[in-house]
C-alpha cells in the first residue's frame, strides 16, 4: 500500500508535501509580486464559466487563451520539479 502511495504522489508523502511548499510559496511570491490575489484568480474563473452560459459557446474561444495563461505557470513548475526529481 505504501509503495502504491509513494508511486502515486512521485516520492515520499513528506517529499511531496515539501515539494508541494516549496512550488506553493514561489507561485505565491509570483502572484503577489504581479498583483495577482487568489480571489482574483477565483472571480476570473466563475467569470469564464458565466461568460460560456451567457454567450453560448462561442466562449469556448477564451479556452485557449487561459490554456496559455496556465501553461505559463504550469510549464516551468513542472519542469523544475522533474529536474530536481531526476537528480535522485
Amino acid at each position: 500500500m505504501g509503495n502504491e502511495v509513494n508511486r502515486f504522489l512521485g516520492g515520499t508523502v513528506v517529499g511531496t508535501i515539501v515539494r508541494l511548499l516549496v512550488v506553493s510559496l514561489v507561485v505565491g511570491f509570483i502572484l503577489s509580486a504581479l498583483g495577482i490575489h487568489p480571489l482574483d484568480l477565483w472571480y476570473g474563473v466563475i467569470d469564464f464559466f458565466r461568460n460560456i452560459w451567457q454567450r453560448g459557446f462561442a466562449a469556448l474561444g477564451e479556452v485557449g487563451h487561459y490554456f496559455v495563461l496556465g501553461a505559463i505557470i504550469v510549464v516551468p513548475i513542472f519542469l523544475i520539479i522533474r529536474i530536481l526529481s531526476y537528480r535522485r
